[in-house]
């Protein structure tokens, strides 16, 4: 009788892939949408030196977000 473990370890591996990929979406969406609120700030006026702070935030997410998606890609 052939062994359950690869067919597990296939299941277990798509569905690590799949939460990965979720993370990498709302990592994703959650810039995109700060993103968002920056330029509308800054179409109300603020400076982009007030949000400097903010925008730092958002490179650090997106950084993040890659570094989870490359990993993902190295390791099919």
């Amino acid at each position: 009788m052939p062994s359950p473990v690869p067919g597990q370890l296939i299941a277990q591996v798509e569905e690590t892939r799949g939460v990965i990929a979720s993370a990498v979406s709302l990592i994703s969406g959650i810039a995109a949408r700060i993103q968002a609120a920056v330029e509308a700030a800054i179409a109300n006026g603020a400076t982009a030196a007030e949000l400097e702070p903010v925008t730092a935030e958002i490179a650090l997410l997106k950084a993040d977000s890659d570094a989870l998606a490359a990993a993902v890609a190295a390791n099919p």
